[in-house]
Formats: structure tokens, C-alpha cells, sequence
């Protein structure tokens, strides 16, 4: 929100089918959040202290959808865990770990190593430390059950919650939408 707007807590920004997809036909870059977005934010630590994560498979689909319409896809993560390294490797995503700073890493990343404006960068998030990244870029999306003080930021929330099917719903959704794009070119 710019400065002045005042949104109510919990509720998106409202944005119209045309503007979306305005948005959308700009992005070259989709980042994900792990914990939350891709599961469902919920861990089982087994007695040995090794973690397990509950992920949505058709995700894998969806991802792939992105990469055919050329857009590139990485999870940032603030957690160091194999979960995150192993799932990213299943999918054939990139992933940083560990980022103490998320929107430092996404400016590298997007800027430093792939060239892009921050207009050119989708972010999905789920909760107040993805807030930085989600004022930061050019099509901020959170997950349905996403914390209350981050879906103001928000051009586009899933109908599903993190981890069961909302990275396959915004997926879907870039590929629906960039089909619609009129003959000639990019809205």
C-alpha cells in the first residue's frame, strides 16, 4: 500500500481480473516461501530430532507450468533443514536456505544475479518475516491461511491454504491468465 492507503487487517487488496493479469504477463520470476506456503506449515519432529513436512504433490505440476511459460521459480527459506534442500531437490527448484534476511537474498537473486526489476518479481508468503519481500515486488501473493498481518500486502490471495494446493492454484492461475493474453503480444 502506498503512502496514505489504509487497508483493514486481513483483508487483500482488491485488484481486477485485467489488472492481474497486467501483473502477471510482467513476471519473470516467482519466489516462494517454504514453511507455510509449500506445506502446511506444520512439522513432525521424530525422537532422533529429524523433521518431517507435509507437502502438496501436485505442486510439482504446477511448478512445471511455470517454467514452460519461462518463468523461473526458488524457495527462500529462513530455516537450515534437509526438508526444505530435499523437497526443492525433488521439484527442480532452486532454494536458499538459512536467509536471515529474505528480501536481501530475493534482491540478489533477482537484481544481482538474474538482472530483473523488483516488477518483475512474484513473491508468495504466509507470514509477518515474508513481509519485506511481499512489500518489495511487483505481484505480492499470500496463501489463504496466511497471518492476518501480512494479507494487507497482498494482490492475490489463494483460495487454498499453504500446502494443499495454493503454489498449484497460483500456477494454474499465471498459465490461465497468460493464455488469455490477447494475439500480438503481452498486455
Amino acid at each position: 500500500a502506498g503512502p496514505g492507503r489504509r487497508m483493514t487487517i486481513g483483508k487483500p487488496r482488491k485488484v481486477n481480473q485485467p489488472d492481474l493479469r497486467k501483473r502477471v504477463a510482467r513476471i519473470r520470476l516467482a519466489v516462494f516461501d517454504f514453511d507455510g506456503v509449500l506445506t502446511d506449515n506444520t512439522v513432525y519432529v521424530s525422537p532422533d530430532g529429524s523433521e518431517a513436512v507435509r507437502c502438496f504433490r501436485g505442486d510439482g505440476i504446477g511448478l512445471r507450468k511455470l517454467d514452460r511459460l519461462g518463468i523461473g521459480t526458488v524457495v527462500i527459506s529462513s530455516e537450515l533443514t534437509p526438508v526444505v534442500a530435499a523437497r526443492c531437490r525433488k521439484l527442480g527448484i532452486r532454494c536458499v536456505q538459512s536467509a536471515g534476511d529474505k528480501l536481501d537474498a530475493l534482491r540478489t537473486i533477482a537484481h544481482e544475479e538474474l538482472g530483473l526489476t523488483m516488477e518483475q518479481v512474484a513473491f508468495v508468503g504466509n507470514d509477518v518475516n515474508d513481509l519485506s519481500c511481499l512489500k518489495a515486488v511487483g505481484l505480492p501473493m499470500v496463501v489463504h491461511d496466511a497471518h492476518p498481518d501480512v494479507i494487507p500486502c497482498a494482490e492475490y490471495r489463494t483460495r487454498s491454504p499453504g500446502g494443499l494446493g495454493a503454489v498449484r492454484e497460483i500456477c494454474d492461475m499465471f498459465e490461465r491468465l497468460l493464455a488469455a493474453e490477447p494475439a500480438g503480444g503481452t498486455v
